[in-house]
């Protein structure tokens, strides 16, 4: 009988821990994101911006475009509107240059 098995190796764990980080503070990101519009529209205690752009650089920035995007927010704010993406570029060259050796 043929038996399946898969092979992991410390490469294939590692990148499967950050695939699940990534994936987690990017949803916490958008949520965060919805409840500070949620929180200005009710005209109630906010979340500091600095939380909001600490969480874009933690792994979160494209949770905070989309949320910028989904729920427009901060998208006049120029450290948003520029700072975001500005994030995400900085990720992405990070992460080709860690996926390139």
């Amino acid at each position: 009988m043929m038996e399946l098995r898969f092979i992991v190796t410390p490469f294939s764990f590692y990148m499967e821990q950050i695939a699940i980080y990534l994936l987690a503070i990017n949803v916490a990101t958008f949520v965060t994101y919805g409840i500070d519009k949620w929180k200005a529209k009710k005209a109630k205690w906010r979340i500091r911006e600095a939380s909001l752009l600490l969480l874009a650089v933690l792994g979160g920035s494209v949770g905070a475009w989309l949320g910028m995007r989904v729920w427009h927010h901060k998208t006049q704010h120029k450290k948003f509107k520029y700072g975001v993406p500005a994030i995400i570029i900085v990720q992405l060259i990070l992460l080709g240059l860690s996926l390139w050796k």
